[in-house]
């Protein structure tokens, strides 16, 4: 593992050292930590303010912080001030961790139509399957029981972990992420009710397209569509375990957190965010920058912007007066029963 003094740190992230001591300029950094855990020689951050008591705790070295940031530097402990804390962070872990490097090569247990084309310097790990006419971009990485249906399309530099399935005909563009066990391009959940009271499959004749930089997290499942496509637009994050179904249409940069749930023909607009375990409602749209907050239920559209709570979901500020009043309610019910029986009695005098 690579060490680095705090200065040489401060240059890469692009941070300003600021230390009591000019000998800090010189002490060695060989990491980073949680501002819990950190020891003499790691380095950490504080983007949350409820963590900023832990400053005048911690054991790391420097802590990333924000320019304005004033419960640091102390004697031992050095701030590194930065407008964006957390997204330094993320580049200070890669200064001292590097990702696993798969060499190129094809695996000998792996099956490859002969009509399937791949790229160059391409890993294609054991036991993957590729179908027909799939055609694999330049720099990939297919790691075991890896399987692409055929006419599947790739671009350049995919990582896809064991277990991915994608199915015919999908199509991911550059720089795409699927992590163990995503399965794009299942079927839909269509089905029609028959005369006789049973269900009739709806064939699936769509596909989806996840456009470039997208990162799918483990054990979720992206629905091709019953006709036309399923699209995940490009820099879209998708958290574990969640559904999206046939038909819809994920917005830029947008995020779903784990446990969400799409019906079929969602659309979400750019740099939303659905925080965990929120269900939509099939055939609606939800707005560029909106925040839905966790567990909430969505019936109906959301305009651009909005921020909603709740199941049925409606605006968030309005939601935290509602739960605050939910818990008075048995109060405030036994109020209005002392009050009535009161006008009552009074009425009959």
């Amino acid at each position: 593992m690579p060490e680095l003094t705090l200065k040489q740190v401060a240059a890469r992230l692009d941070a300003r050292l600021d230390s009591q001591l000019m000998a800090q300029e010189s002490v060695m950094v060989r990491g980073v930590a949680g501002i819990e855990t950190a020891t003499p020689g790691e380095i950490t951050f504080i983007a949350n303010p409820k963590y900023a008591p832990l400053a005048r705790t911690t054991q790391a070295s420097a802590v990333l912080v924000t320019e304005d940031f004033s419960a640091l530097p102390t004697q031992t402990t050095s701030a590194l001030r930065t407008k964006n804390p957390h997204l330094a962070f993320a580049k200070a872990i890669e200064l001292f961790q590097q990702p696993p490097r798969y060499a190129a090569g094809i695996h000998p247990s792996a099956v490859i139509e002969a009509s399937a084309k791949i790229g160059k310097n391409c890993h294609i790990g054991a036991c993957v399957v590729i179908g027909k006419d799939v055609v694999i971009g330049d720099d990939c990485v297919l790691l075991p029981h890896v399987v692409l249906y055929d006419g599947v399309q790739i671009g350049n530099n995919l990582l896809a972990h064991s277990h991915v399935s994608v199915r015919e005909n999908c199509r991911i563009g550059d720089n795409v992420i699927l992590q163990p066990g995503v399965v794009i391009g299942s079927d839909g959940f269509g089905f029609a009710k028959t005369d006789d009271n049973k269900w009739y499959k709806v064939f699936q004749s769509g596909i989806v397209v996840i456009e470039d930089n997208v990162e799918v997290q483990a054990n979720s499942c992206i629905d091709r569509a019953s006709i036309g496509e399923t699209r995940i637009r490009a820099g879209a994050k998708i958290d574990n375990l969640v559904q999206v179904a046939h038909s819809c249409d994920i917005g830029e940069n947008t995020l779903l957190c784990s446990q969400v749930g799409l019906a079929g023909s969602t659309e979400i607009g750019k740099n939303a965010i659905l925080a965990g375990q929120v269900g939509v409602v099939g055939h609606l749209r939800i707005g560029n920058n909106v925040i839905v907050t966790a567990q909430s239920g969505i019936p109906g559209d959301v305009e651009d912007g909005k921020v909603v709570s709740g199941s049925p979901a409606f605006d968030n500020k309005q939601w935290l007066k509602s739960v605050s009043i939910f818990n008075k309610l048995p109060e405030l019910a036994k109020a209005v029963r002392s009050a009535t029986s009161a006008a009552q009695t009074s009425k009959k005098d």
